[in-house]
């Protein structure tokens, strides 16, 4: 998997900003302008004006704000995403859910609550309970 994931294509992210490799633990706020991608465990705060990706190896407690979440490790908390939340097979999610788009792939489990917001986010949100497990084949 060395750099698979620095592909641009493949991820479809903007600019990359940085990246906390597994084996990593931080615990605190982390702010990113650009693409930024989490391998390790962390508790606190993920901030990114583009994409935040959780990879396989991530184990994520806490709040997440970006324009675009993909998640295929594990996270527990709030997300805010302004464009879409991308939930990858084999992933874990529990916790709140604010974006006008979520995406959740087979295999994946997501538990908590999904606030689906219009994209301009002016409108009040509509609340959807969720309970997601996909049987694995």
């Amino acid at each position: 998997m060395p750099g698979g994931w620095f592909d641009k294509k493949r991820q479809d992210a903007g600019e990359w900003t940085g990246f906390l490799e597994q084996g990593v633990r931080l615990e605190g706020k982390l702010e990113s302008p650009g693409t930024f991608r989490v391998d390790c465990s962390m508790k606190g705060t993920l901030v990114s004006e583009d994409t935040l990706i959780l990879g396989e190896n991530a184990s994520v407690e806490g709040h997440v704000i970006g324009n675009y979440v993909v998640i295929a490790g594990r996270f527990d908390g709030t997300i805010e995403a302004r464009g879409r939340v991308d939930i990858q097979p084999k992933a874990i999610v529990t916790g709140e859910i604010h974006t006008p788009c979520l995406i959740i792939e087979p295999g994946a489990l997501f538990d908590g609550r999904c606030h689906m917001l219009a994209p301009s986010q002016s409108a009040k949100p509509i609340t959807i309970p969720i309970r997601s497990a996909s049987a694995q084949g």
